[in-house]
């Protein structure tokens, strides 16, 4: 099985952060945290520790939850597909189909965007 890239978390928390109509500087001060800091965590430049990271969703009136899932179980909330199946199946995909597929998960997306939104 090829390595597996690091985990990230800038997305994720500039997801929270925005949801919670924060700014990177506004956060910053609520954590007491220079906002380059915040933006460096965004931009997967530095990896915050554990207890960082839910400083920063606690924050935000969240926390962090963390579980371990067997490669041979389906997801969480994604279907019945074990993951390791899944990589299995990017694995063997051309750039070409990956491509193809990362549209195609974009348009389903869009469409449940727009259709929580709508409701």
């Amino acid at each position: 099985m090829p390595d597996n890239p690091s985990p990230r978390c800038g997305r994720f928390l500039a997801e929270a952060r925005r949801r919670h109509g924060l700014s990177q500087s506004e956060l910053a001060e609520r954590v007491g945290m220079p906002q380059t800091n915040i933006s460096r965590i965004e931009r997967d430049k530095s990896s915050p520790s554990l207890s960082t990271l839910n400083r920063l969703l606690e924050a935000m009136g969240e926390t962090l939850q963390i579980t371990a899932v067997p490669l041979s179980q389906p997801a969480p909330g994604g279907g019945n597909v074990p993951i390791r199946e899944l990589r299995s199946t990017f694995d063997e995909m051309s750039p070409e189909q990956r491509i193809e597929q990362a549209a195609l998960v974009s348009n389903v997306a869009g469409e449940l965007a727009a259709s929580r939104s709508a409701s």
